[in-house]
């Protein structure tokens, strides 16, 4: 296979070769996390069996791939050796995508104990190979203790005559990666940061991406059997170098770092813990690793597989494109998290929901909510519309000088005072996307949901999303948010009323034509 040409941005999910891999049974452990979900996805596109070893079978059925005909579901206690063997029985490879940083507290402890029995049960199962993603890191006297259960963890899976194929990875860049989150709202939130001189350490951080194309390309590479790989992007770079490429990406000015030396890991998890949804338990090793240069030391992946990784640069622009689009006729509330993704990953979305019922049909709730707007208006505390209208006019944007195109029609793509009509659907929904100057984007949206039974109540959701863009969209978010109760509430009560009306109006016409 030829080696990918310079700037092709698909080239992180070419394989190694043209043929078709040759099927395996595979266990799969993590399948509901960050890597584990994803991966899973990649396998069976290549046409693997998966026999998922899952901790909560519910929570795994809850995705949608786990439906797939080659998808086999096993629940265990990683404690228990017997129980695992017998699930792993009748697979040739195993995959160790399991930390429990999240879970418990002594987590090097807990992580020792389930690759010593993870090992010991792959062993007795028959299984040929274990394949393992741990973490880089110089092999120092001061190696923070998550790296350090990173390498403990490595030792016990080798414990056994299986062989163990080890892929060590600084950061991974992907949304949903807590290193990544973590980065993405530090550079969002704070326009001047006071960090720790850790952002002035090395690294070598991968896409998500890379990482995934590594672990399955790796079935196919004899080669790569028991050894240990280190994997990074195409560069080496420093933390703040992360930093400006985040802000470059996000559109946002350049963020002032100031390094100290006084902040510890503890206290920078706790900032972090404050400025970020990441909780402080999950800081404070991911913290504590920051300041351990993570390089690779090896070019065993270069000559083991024909593939070429993303610069740091390029993967934190791949991560984010599921994010806002400017494009009015896209929408970023379409996109949403992956499954297995934690909350806070995709970036803080901040929600407005409120809802009503109506004994009224869907038809006659969408005939209210269609005519909002306009000459109109939108039913309550109208004089706060126009003076957000009055304000937005005032720094270049549209205000409410464009009106709507019909006083009762709606359709895809119509301009609607400062708003642009995303959906329409007659009886159903109708979401508009603000082209309002703003710190970041909003979309509202209300939804109409028939009653089970004939003639009962519609329930209308009302729904406001917020994506802030840096301090400023926090600072937005909070100050407008006290008017929510004025102005949503009567815009919904509002359209309760006129939907009450429009049915008591069909009831009476429907009536007269009888008579």
């Amino acid at each position: 296979m030829a080696t990918p040409a310079p700037g092709d941005t698909g080239r992180a999910m070419q394989a190694t070769s043209t043929s078709k891999p040759d099927r395996k049974r595979i266990a799969l452990t993590g399948a509901t996390g960050y890597v584990g979900g994803r991966l899973a996805q990649r396998l069976l596109g290549s046409g693997h069996d998966l026999h998922c070893l899952v901790r909560s079978k519910q929570k795994l059925e809850a995705r949608s791939w786990s439906q797939h005909e080659r998808v086999s579901i096993g629940t265990m206690d990683m404690l228990d050796v017997d129980r695992m063997t017998e699930e792993m029985t009748g697979c040739k490879v195993a995959y160790y995508l399991i930390h429990s940083m999240q879970s418990t507290r002594d987590y090097a402890e807990h992580d020792r104990k389930l690759a010593t029995n993870f090992a010991r049960a792959a062993h007795r199962a028959g299984v040929e190979r274990i394949i393992y993603l741990g973490g880089l890191g110089e092999m120092e006297e001061d190696l923070s203790p998550h790296l350090q259960s990173r390498r403990e963890v490595e030792r016990c899976l080798g414990s056994t005559p299986v062989p163990v194929t080890t892929f060590r990875a600084a950061m991974i860049i992907g949304s949903g990666s807590a290193s990544f989150e973590i980065l993405r709202y530090l550079v969002e939130r704070l326009p001047v940061m006071v960090t720790p001189k850790w952002v002035k350490t090395e690294s070598q951080p991968i896409s998500i991406l890379d990482v995934l194309y590594y672990l399955e390309a790796c079935l196919d590479c004899p080669e790569s059997i028991g050894r240990t790989i280190d994997i990074g992007g195409s560069r080496v770079v420093t933390y703040r170098e992360l930093m400006r490429d985040m802000a470059k990406e996000l559109g946002l000015r350049p963020r002032l770092v100031i390094p100290v030396p006084v902040l510890t890991p503890r206290l920078s998890s706790y900032w972090i813990h404050f400025v970020t949804p990441v909780s402080a338990r999950i800081a404070q090793p991911l913290a504590q690793g920051l300041c351990n240069r993570v390089v690779c030391r090896n070019d065993d992946a270069s000559r083991l597989f024909e593939h070429r990784p993303l610069s740091p640069r390029d993967a934190i622009k791949r991560a984010l494109q599921r994010e806002v689009s400017n494009e009015v006729m896209t929408s970023w509330m379409d996109a949403g998290r992956v499954p297995g993704d934690p909350d806070w990953s995709g970036g803080k979305v901040f929600i407005d929901r409120r809802e009503v019922t109506v004994d009224a049909t869907p038809e006659c709730v969408y005939e209210a909510v269609r005519i909002i707007g306009g000459g109109h208006g939108y039913y309550a505390a109208d004089w706060l519309w126009r003076v957000r209208g009055f304000m937005d006019k005032a720094i270049g944007g549209p205000g409410l000088r464009r009106g709507r195109r019909d006083r009762k029609e709606l359709a895809f793509g119509d301009a609607l005072d400062f708003w642009r009509v995303l959906h329409a659907d007659p009886g159903s929904r109708l979401a508009l996307y603000a082209e309002m100057k703003l710190p970041g984007t909003a979309t509202l949206e209300f939804d109409i949901i028939k009653g089970e039974a004939p003639g009962s109540p519609t329930t209308i959701v009302q729904v406001a999303r917020f994506r802030p863009r840096g301090l400023l969209g926090l600072a937005y978010w909070y100050s407008i948010k006290p008017l929510h109760g004025i102005v949503f509430n009567g815009m919904l009560d509002g359209i309760r009323r006129e939907a009450l009306q429009r049915a008591s109006d069909q009831s009476r016409t429907g009536a007269i034509e009888h008579a």
